[in-house]
């Protein structure tokens, strides 16, 4: 049995090795990097493969078709190839937001993704993973959306906007601390990324402050596929942003890059610009670091305005200028970048 499991293996790679020249005509990358390649298999001088088809056309089809055949038709071993395109209901992109320190702006920020991306006709998802001090059902206006579930399963609540999301904001009394430890607060997090999904394109992931229990639960068990860092210019807040991605590097999650936020104030009466936060700082330590800048996000008073009242989304589709434009052109560039993921 296991000489059988053997050889199944290796002819499996055998193949994978023979069509990896191949692209995936969606994203560009290679079929198996891309994983639209399933399975394959060669048995009898039969090669059998199992294709994704998500996204694709059908004259994509009858060309992967066409060049995995043409590729294994000089092969002494392949005597005929056969195909089968099947539709999976794929897991959503998983992007984490992460500072290292509170009050830099990350949930704003989250919330910001998950509304422009849906405005970009994404189905997106917005799971609010600080546990002590949840903030996402304030800023997507869903305070009063209570969460149901089917068995042990939670249902996500659909926001105003069409947003699907999961708070503790929505389960626990607002006046009321959560406090406890860390195992509890690692199930209660656990339990939201455990939540019906399955409708969804982007799940956007609003981290807690720290490089704690729930971070660790996130890389370990939830395996994002990329994280963004934001951080304010001061070194106070710097300081932290880099522990984070220290966390992120050592368990190897992609970086998507560094965003640098609270960038200048432009004064409502005279137009003059100031810094009360420095300015440049994250844009050196994103190329100290070696991962790549995002851009700068400035202050904005309708931005806050419109978080404190549950009204964001509205704010962030006059994206002319300001911090509407700011958030705008990065949810534009992650967009991009989830594309390329395949």
């Amino acid at each position: 049995m296991a000489d059988q499991d053997c050889n199944a293996a290796s002819e499996e790679a055998y193949l994978f090795d023979k069509i990896r020249s191949v692209s995936d005509p969606v994203s560009g990358q290679s079929l198996i990097e891309s994983k639209r390649l399933m399975a394959a298999e060669l048995k009898e001088s039969n090669a059998r493969f199992v294709i994704r088809a998500n996204g694709l056309t059908a004259e994509q089809r009858t060309l992967l078709e066409k060049q995995i055949s043409d590729l294994l038709q000089a092969e002494p071993s392949v005597a005929k190839t056969y195909f089968t395109f099947v539709l999976s209901k794929p897991k959503p992109k998983i992007i984490a937001v992460a500072s290292g320190k509170g009050g830099v702006g990350k949930s704003t920020l989250s919330a910001a993704l998950a509304l422009l991306l849906k405005q970009k006709g994404r189905r997106v998802g917005l799971v609010d993973a600080d546990i002590y001090g949840p903030s996402q059902a304030l800023l997507m206006g869903a305070k009063q959306q209570s969460v149901a579930a089917v068995g042990d399963q939670l249902r996500p609540v659909v926001t105003a906007d069409g947003i699907a999301m999961l708070s503790m904001g929505q389960i626990a009394d607002p006046n009321q601390a959560i406090a406890w430890r860390g195992p509890k607060i690692a199930g209660a997090f656990n339990q939201l990324m455990a939540a019906d999904w399955s409708e969804c394109d982007v799940l956007i992931v609003d981290l807690p402050p720290g490089t704690g229990d729930i971070q660790l639960s996130m890389v370990r068990e939830h395996k994002p596929d990329g994280v963004l860092i934001i951080s304010t210019p001061q070194d106070m807040a710097l300081i932290d942003a880099k522990r984070a991605v220290d966390l992120f590097r050592k368990t190897e999650t992609p970086i998507i890059g560094l965003i640098e936020n609270m960038a200048g104030y432009q004064c409502p009466h005279c137009g003059e610009i100031s810094d009360p936060f420095g300015a440049g700082g994250a844009e050196l330590a994103a190329a100290d670091m070696g991962i790549d800048f995002w851009g700068y996000i400035p202050l904005g008073l309708n931005i806050r305005l419109a978080a404190d009242s549950g009204h964001l989304g509205d704010c962030l589709k006059d994206s002319a200028e300001g911090a509407a434009a700011a958030f705008s052109k990065i949810a534009e560039r992650l967009g991009v970048w989830v594309d390329q993921q395949g």
